[in-house]
Order: structure tokens, then sequence, then C-alpha cells
């Protein structure tokens, strides 16, 4: 049913565009077309292959301003051919000359580092969504925005998320094991307590810039926790579920330039509480990022060091089997394996493996052929864990509007590290076309 309905959606939504009748005529149309192939993966083939068309529509008078993008693909995915509709944003809002109010799905980001934000706790994603665009797994979260400009260089912005929404990370797809599966995940209800409040102090003055900022509710971002263990099989059965947690965020984030080079970094502490009695909550730590950027020989270059503190760690100890010849000892020791081998994941997924988490990231970027072509190059290396990631991409200008996109992504590491895990399916290469209007 779900299929038709996208069919008639996009059927209607295709004739309001080509028609724009007069009572439309002051909405503003932007979007595009899509045809993506993602693939030559380790497990897939075709890790995706789809269609896409996007509508932009905004439209605004006087304090008033509506903004939506909406999404429909069909094609492929992991195997499974699917026909949906994305929501990425749609919201109103009253802007005026010192105060702003939007409510509705927005996407709304904090922080001045180069693609990994610390202090940006209200961006959800979908991290399977593999384009040649990474700004594509960006998704609208539910919430209203209060703006008040204090002065036209200092803003106080305060968010409000009534109820939660999840990244999307499909661990179900991550091979733990031939009997770990994912079952059900398990999110908080839709309740006042379960909301989440965030708040940031912005400055943007001409020789720099920096904002504080808090976030307190449940992170976009989650771990996995064992709902239920099977000990009458041959080999135990294992059902995990994918479970939220909540924190207290505090950051800050600056930008200046310093002569030709442009100094950015960004810092974050994070608080939790049962850290030690649950697996799925990440431990107290400081999340930061320290960045520079400079144009060398006509190649934007940027350079960061990434980090994280871990502000609780202990060592996880392996569980030892003391009675070999007790059957009771046994099972003991085979459930104390797996929430090891668990714990071990989360941190894992975490990046809190360790006390001291760190590694560096290389961006590279440069047109030529007259602006036509733009060469990029992105690397990350995980110092701590020894994990690898290298993301090469040429961006074709064919003619305005419309542009070809060719590059791969390759993610490895040690034996069940996380790059080791998600390399397996989201390393391989990728063929964009895109046409916007």
């Amino acid at each position: 049913m779900r299929y038709y309905q996208s069919k008639v959606i996009l059927l209607v939504t295709l004739v309001l565009v080509m028609l724009r009748p007069a009572g439309y005529s002051q909405v503003n149309w932007q979007g595009h077309f899509k045809g993506s192939v993602y693939g030559a993966s380790e497990q897939y083939d075709y890790v995706s292959a789809f269609s896409e068309l996007s509508l932009k529509p905004s439209y605004r008078m006087g304090f008033a301003y509506l903004f939506a993008d909406v999404r429909m693909r069909t094609g492929l995915r992991y195997d499974n051919y699917v026909t949906d509709m994305e929501l990425k944003e749609a919201y109103a809002a009253f802007q005026g000359e010192n105060i702003e109010l939007s409510l509705g799905n927005q996407i709304i980001p904090w922080g001045r580092a180069d693609g990994i934000n610390p202090t940006n706790s209200l961006v959800r994603s979908d991290y399977f969504l593999l384009t040649a665009d990474l700004d594509d797994q960006k998704l609208g979260t539910f919430m209203g925005s209060f703006i008040f400009r204090l002065t036209p260089e200092i803003e106080l912005q305060l968010i409000g998320i009534p109820f939660y929404s999840p990244s999307v990370y499909r661990y179900d797809l991550f091979e733990f094991g031939e009997n770990a599966n994912f079952g059900v995940a398990s999110m908080p209800e839709k309740t006042f307590e379960n909301g989440s409040i965030a708040g940031r102090l912005n400055v943007d003055l001409p020789a720099f810039g920096f904002a504080v900022s808090g976030f307190y509710g449940y992170d976009p971002f989650y771990g996995f926790t064992i709902s239920q263990i099977d000990f009458t099989t041959a080999s135990p059965e294992i059902i995990y579920s994918a479970t939220p947690y909540r924190k207290t965020s505090l950051g800050a984030d600056f930008a200046f330039p310093v002569g030709s080079w442009i100094i950015r970094g960004e810092i974050a502490w994070n608080q939790t509480e049962n850290e030690d009695q649950e697996m799925h909550i990440p431990d107290p730590n400081l999340h930061y990022v320290a960045g520079l950027e400079k144009r060398i020989g006509g190649v934007t270059t940027i350079v960061q060091y990434l980090g994280k503190y871990n502000l609780s760690y202990t060592t996880l100890q392996e569980p030892q089997l003391t009675d070999p010849g007790n059957p009771q000892a046994l099972m003991a020791y085979a459930n104390d394996i797996i929430f090891w081998e668990s714990a071990k994941h989360n941190r894992s997924v975490f990046g809190l493996t360790e006390e001291l988490n760190h590694g560096f990231m290389l961006s590279l970027q440069k047109s030529i052929a007259y602006d036509l072509v733009t060469v990029e190059l992105t690397g990350l290396y995980q110092l701590t864990t020894q994990e690898y990631m290298l993301r090469p991409k040429l961006d074709f200008r064919l003619s305005d509007g419309l542009n070809l996109a060719v590059g791969g992504q390759y993610l490895a590491g040690p034996d069940g590290s996380l790059f080791d895990y998600a390399g397996k399916m989201l390393s391989g290469a990728f063929v964009e076309i895109v046409a916007r209007f």
C-alpha cells in the first residue's frame, strides 16, 4: 500500500510543480533529480542503486516563512527494493528583525569544525544512506527553535525537542556472529520527561567567531544492550536491542583567522549516568577537535586532530573459567563472555576503547579545468585503534545544474574493530548524476 501512496504523492507533486497555479505564484521551487549507484562492497554487489526526486518549496510573505525538503526515492538498498518518501525538513517560521521562531522538522547544525562537531547533538543522521554527498545522510528532527538577536553579531538560540527521534545506525547489518541478532529497538516513551532541551549563545565578529552551548536529553546516536540470551540451543542465541541514552553536554566552539590560516576548534563535556551498569551508555568524556585550514598551491587543505578523553575509564576484564567441570560455572562463563564482548563493541561504537582516544583527519580539495572539475580527498586515521578511512571523489560540472560525481570509500581496521565490521558493507565505489533546478 505504501508503494502506491508514494506513487500518488509523487504524481500530484510533479503536477503542482509543472502547473504552478496562480495561487502559488509566490512559492519558490528548487530541487533536484538524482541517479545514484553505490556498490562493490564485500557483502553487497549493490549496496544501493536508486533514483531520487527532491522538491524544496519555500514561501515568504512579511514575517512568515515556510520551507520544506521532500525526498522521494525508488530503487535498491541492501538487497531490498524500496519506494519511500522522506520529509527531511518541513517547518513554519516567524522571522522578525531581532526574533525568529520556528516549529517543525528542521536540521540545525551547531559547531565550527569541519565534518565532526562535538557540540552538535541536534542533528540525527542515516549513516547507512550512501551517496556521493554526505549531507544526504542528515535527517530532520521535529523541534521548536527560538532565536533572539541581542545585537547584529550576537544571538541566543533555544531549542526544544518534544519527543525522541533516533539516528539510523544499522546494527542489524553487522556480522557479530551467527547466533547474534537484533530485535526491536528500545525507544523512550513520547512524554514531556523524555524531551530534550538545548541552548547556544553565538558570537560572529569580523575578526573571529565563537559560541557556548548546552544540551540535555537523549543523544540521537545510541548503543545497544542485550535483551535476551537463550541457552536452550546448542550455541547461545543472543538478541540485542538498540537503546538510546540520556546525557548532559556543555560545549564551546571557535574559529578565527591568523594570516592566511584559519584555526577552528570545538570541545564538549558529556556527562552520563549508570554507565558502569548499562553497556549502552558511554562513559563521561571530553570530545574535542582542533583544526587548521589553509589554501596551499590552490589546494584547500584542512588538517584536524580528533580526540576523546574518557573521564571514568576502567579496563574491561576478560572473564576466566575457573571450574571447567561444573555445568553452572560453564553457563556463567558463557554469559560473562557475551556481556564482555558486547561491552567492547559498544566502546568501539562510541570511540571510547581507551582512556585517551585520538586520531587525525585530512581533507584536500582543488578545482581544475576552469572550475569544471573538483578533486576531493578525505582521509581519517585513528591512532588509538589503528582504523582508517579514505574517500576520494571527482565532481564534474557537465553543464549548468548538471553534475557527475564518481569516487569511493574504504574503511579498514584490525579484526573486531568498528571499521572492520562496517567496512564490509560501507567500503565501495559510487557513481552519481544530479540535475538541479
